[in-house]
């Protein structure tokens, strides 16, 4: 997510590429936002990756509004922005667009020298809606677009673990803008629900009562917004005198109630269900990177994934005990409901769908269905393994589709990369490439367990990591290890049995060979034997389930 200090901020910021395609728009939304900010000393530049990390900033120093052209279309003649109607074609582009003409109408204080960092990042998030609240009372026909934007200024990650802080700031970013009447209050229910169960409703009552006394501030009223961002930490149990910068998230705790509440929220704005949205966020941050290469599987692969299909049903099916099934033809006892309906069916002309006798015989035991997460760990020593475990992924996938499973595989380096996600069948093999860090072995355990549910026990669930435990944050993956464990996930850790590769830089925090606790951990010889004791695992698994 843009955090919202960075929808205003000072200095010169560099130009963008591309700025040229686009200085149509730049000219004609120049000439159009003096109308939305009552200012003639503003300057607009459209172009793709402006306005920094935001989708879009106002520069003070430079009087200039930049948007992000990503956020309009793919092209600069998808309208002509002289267009009145051009703002029904684009309405993400056209709401940043007032969003920082907000900004520049109203956010006419900066924060004081002296004072803690974190007080700055608090009266940065109730300018957001109290900025927009000015607008909307202005222009009241600019709460259209505002409404629409909100969408697209707002993340997951602004929730992403369920404690008082990251309460707060959902309050701030989402409820707040309930009462600058951007929002309506049957928006957020379920984001105020889940708000109210981490802070309770005192703690949110009296953090109301400090952004609605903020949306009354004065434009260039930096003290009052000051005191009022050091009531929010007060009441959030955080001392700015002692703890200068903002809190982060604990890498070691899952997504909670807070950002499945956003992510609904989130999916309604868009249009899409929680699943869709969910997907295309995935698929956005952890999509595997161009350059890797593929191709096409080899025999050998076509025959291992029939094999481990095979072993797979056989778990499934290994005790059949008697039970009962239906049955179109006899022998068996007559279920007259379904005769009946069977005729019926017969008499209007259709296929008789109902099964009218019910037969003894021996059927295969209700068995769970299997999910299995494969992380790789894809850090320089570990080189000889992404080659094979790339094939083990093609293998994994294709077996789990043909044998009632489900499987996942993900990269962990200094990105989190979904190589196969679940209830795929990839039709090449993807072929991962190592980097030098581990750095996302915390995020690539969430995205498994967004991905395959791991903490909930509907399932039979396993996570099976290739790694030389050689981590950056091992606390943090410690911690996330025995939360899988104890919601009754298996975790089983695949070292390998050579050390790194002599001179990896190394780091005092780093333990090579780190054994988790609550984790089956296994060494292994080559990468062939860590793909062989995976299939083991999920058959055996299985069968015993």
């Amino acid at each position: 997510m843009s955090h919202p200090h960075t929808h205003l901020q000072h200095g010169t910021p560099p130009t963008p590429a591309g700025a040229d395609d686009w200085h149509d728009w730049s000219q004609a939304w120049t000439r159009h936002v003096p109308l939305l900010t009552g200012r003639t000393d503003l300057t607009v530049l459209v172009a793709p990756g402006a306005a920094g990390d935001a989708p879009e900033c106002f520069y003070p120093d430079l009087r200039r509004i930049e948007v992000d052209a990503t956020y309009i279309a793919d092209r600069p003649d998808v309208t002509d922005p002289t267009k009145a109607r051009h703002k029904r074609l684009v309405p993400t582009g056209y709401g940043l667009l007032v969003h920082g003409a907000a900004h520049a109408a109203h956010s006419r204080w900066t924060t004081p020298p002296g004072n803690p960092p974190i007080l700055a990042t608090v009266a940065d998030l109730l300018e957001e809606s109290r900025a927009e609240g000015r607008q909307r009372a202005r222009r009241r026909g600019d709460r259209r677009w505002l409404r629409h934007v909100v969408k697209t200024l707002l993340d997951p990650d602004a929730a992403a673990v369920d404690d008082p802080w990251h309460a707060g700031q959902l309050a701030a970013l989402l409820l707040a803008r309930v009462d600058a009447r951007i929002v309506t209050s049957k928006d957020v229910r379920p984001v105020r629900a889940a708000v109210t169960a981490v802070l309770g409703r005192t703690r949110l009552r009296h953090l109301r009562d400090i952004w609605r006394q903020a949306h009354t501030c004065d434009d260039t009223d930096a003290d009052t917004m000051i005191c009022l961002a050091r009531r929010w930490c007060q009441i959030l149990g955080v001392d700015p005198d002692q703890q200068y910068h903002t809190p982060v998230p604990d890498a070691g705790l899952f997504p909670g109630r807070l950002a499945a509440a956003l992510v609904d929220y989130l999916a309604a704005a868009t249009g899409v269900t929680p699943t869709e949205y969910a997907a295309a966020v995935l698929a956005r941050r952890h999509s595997p990177p161009s350059e890797w290469d593929r191709r096409d599987p080899t025999e050998q692969e076509h025959r291992a994934a029939r094999d481990l299909a095979n072993r797979l049903r056989q778990a499934r099916t290994h005790h059949p005990e008697p039970g009962r099934r239906p049955s179109a033809i006899p022998p068996g006892r007559l279920r007259t409901r379904h005769a009946i309906t069977a005729d019926a069916q017969t008499a209007a002309g259709q296929l008789p769908t109902a099964a009218p006798w019910q037969q003894r015989t021996q059927l295969p035991p209700e068995k769970p269905r299997l999910h299995l997460a494969v992380l790789v760990d894809l850090s320089g020593s570990m080189d000889r393994y992404t080659q094979p475990m790339s094939s083990a992924a093609w293998i994994f996938a294709h077996a789990a589709r043909r044998a009632h499973a489900t499987t996942a595989t993900i990269g962990f380096g200094d990105r989190t990369t979904v190589l196969v996600p679940p209830r795929t069948a990839p039709t090449q093999v993807l072929v991962m490439r190592t980097g030098l860090a581990t750095a996302t072995f915390p995020e690539a355990v969430k995205v498994a367990d967004q991905l395959l549910d791991l903490r909930h026990g509907r399932t039979l669930r396993m996570l099976a990591v290739v790694s030389d435990g050689y981590l950056d944050d091992i606390p943090a993956g410690q911690q996330l290890v025995t939360t899988l464990h104890r919601a009754g996930c298996a975790v089983l850790w695949l070292h390998p049995a050579d050390p790194p590769t002599p001179g990896e830089p190394t780091n005092p925090d780093q333990v090579w060979g780190h054994t988790f606790t609550h984790a089956t951990t296994l060494t292994v010889t080559n990468p062939v034997e860590a793909i062989t004791v995976i299939a083991d695992a999920a058959v055996t698994a299985l069968a015993q389930a």
